[in-house]
């Protein structure tokens, strides 16, 4: 249903100096693929398991199962056994496609990684899908529970590349750089296929660590790069490694899936040229984005995240009361909202309710219908009752000059019962004085949000994904706690 909307002019490229792909030609490679998938036994409405090798041969993979209408479940790049066997079980596929130095699973069938070469000019003739049929799973990233996979339609992932599409800039998306995996929504959606539709040309990079970061602004000048979409922790690479553009042809930047300050949101700004850069609110729920502010539009404010790209966001109030403004848990209503999550009916019920989805995350929603994210209500640090979101705290502290980074979490306290502490990443060459961090605290929060200690560490620990892994962050200080930490 997507690929009979992908214009001639769209192409995919491996990287800053890889192969380029045209629509006609990953068409082709699709339709080749499928050919070989139904051979293995995928026929419509069945699953077919992805574990990427390259991401030209996970578009493919994804194309492939369309072209057959059966449902792709993309999955983390060099899954170990262990896991392989976890999804197996939970999931289910029918058909895997896995790279030739993993062992697939007991009795399935396996196809090796996907060849762009191979290519056919027609495609399998199958049913066609409706457009509610399941047409993607994409895996939640397990920050706030156990992984779940997130079931899309037809409807709601066409919905939400015409919403993006609508309030992106067309001259924006016709050259793309994507820095993000491609097994989530983010990647996927809103940094690859979001441009593709629209006519675009994007560079597929998702790995391209630290060197290829410390070169970033001359790969935007040389490819003419208009948009990219990442996340905060690959901008804490680039503004210090790499050289601003200076051809002047990026033209939009989103970032977004973790909590941007505003010091990175400026830092951005003054680096990359533009004043459009968006500080994106989406869920893999909701197909990729709700919301985003772009700072061209007004000025920053931490957890800022605009008003809704389609359908409407509302809070829920302690009492119960859904209101369209004030403070509460954040619920969206979208025609991009997922069917439900995969084989998990009781979840799905708790998730969706009355046409609205219940996001996990505290905010308020100004009577322009602007939303502030203020955090996860998994991460609400109670303190002697009184509740303090985590991501407060690092917002807290990444504004103070010293510190490049920081996660707030809660710590045992036989009297409060929870204690707000913090994890810190200093900034190179600057020195790390906890009193100093902490007087300067009390003068910008209130008293119960101060962190009562704080620990320094090298680095955060990160999903693939971008997203601090608060929970692990937490155990790792609190199992090593040294002398010096903050009283």
């Amino acid at each position: 249903m997507l690929l009979s909307q992908l214009p001639k002019s769209a192409s995919i490229q491996a990287g800053p100096d890889g192969t380029n792909l045209g629509a006609e030609q990953l068409i082709r490679s699709a339709n080749a693929r499928a050919s070989a998938l139904m051979e293995m036994g995928l026929a419509p409405g069945k699953r077919l398991a992805i574990v990427p090798s390259q991401p030209t041969q996970l578009l493919i993979d994804i194309f492939a199962a369309w072209q057959c209408n059966a449902v792709p479940v993309c999955l983390a790049p060099a899954l170990p056994p262990t896991e392989i066997a976890s999804v197996q079980q939970s999931i289910r596929p029918d058909v895997w496609s896995l790279p030739t130095e993993v062992s697939p699973p007991p009795n399935s069938p396996t196809l090796l990684p996907a060849d762009p070469s191979h290519q056919s000019a027609d495609a399998p003739e199958v049913t066609d899908a409706s457009a509610d049929d399941p047409a993607l799973v994409l895996m939640t990233s397990g920050t706030t529970s156990t992984p779940k996979g997130v079931v899309l339609s037809h409807r709601a992932l066409l919905a939400r590349l015409a919403l993006n599409i609508a309030h992106i800039p067309s001259n924006a998306l016709k050259t793309s750089l994507c820095l993000l995996p491609l097994h989530f929504g983010h990647g996927l959606i809103g940094n690859t296929l979001t441009p593709l539709i629209a006519g675009g040309r994007v560079i597929l990079w998702p790995d391209a660590g630290l060197a290829g970061l410390s070169r970033l602004g001359p790969v935007i000048d040389d490819h003419g790069i208009g948009f990219l979409s990442s996340v905060p922790a690959i901008w804490q690479i680039a503004l210090r490694t790499s050289p601003p553009p200076k051809a002047g042809n990026l033209r939009r930047v989103h970032i977004g899936s973790a909590p941007l300050s505003v010091a990175q949101w400026q830092a951005v700004a003054d680096w990359s040229g533009t004043p459009h850069i968006v500080n994106m609110y989406g869920m893999t729920e909701a197909a990729n984005w709700i919301a985003g502010h772009d700072l061209a539009e007004g000025p920053a404010t931490d957890g800022l995240v605009g008003r809704c790209w389609g359908g409407a966001l509302a809070v829920r109030l302690p009492d119960g009361t859904v209101v369209r403004s004030g403070r509460g848990d954040v619920l969206v209503a979208s025609p991009s909202l997922m069917l439900g999550y995969l084989d998990q009916p009781e979840q799905s019920a708790a998730s969706l309710k009355d046409g609205w989805l219940n996001t996990g995350d505290i905010g308020e929603i100004d009577e322009d219908g602007n939303l502030r994210l203020v955090g996860r209500t998994k991460f609400e640090i109670n303190r002697a009752g009184i509740k303090i979101p985590a991501e407060e705290v690092d917002l807290l502290l990444q504004g103070h000059p010293d510190i490049a980074e920081a996660c707030g979490f809660a710590m045992p306290d036989t009297i409060l019962g929870e204690a707000v502490a913090a994890a810190v990443v200093v900034e190179e060459e600057r020195a790390f004085r906890p009193d100093d961090v902490l007087e300067w605290c009390r003068q910008r929060i209130r008293p119960d949000a101060v962190p009562s200690r704080l620990f320094q560490v090298d680095q955060l620990a990160r999903s693939d994904r971008g997203k601090v892994l608060r929970d692990r962050v937490a155990k790792q200080c609190l199992a090593n706690q040294p002398g010096d930490l903050a009283p």
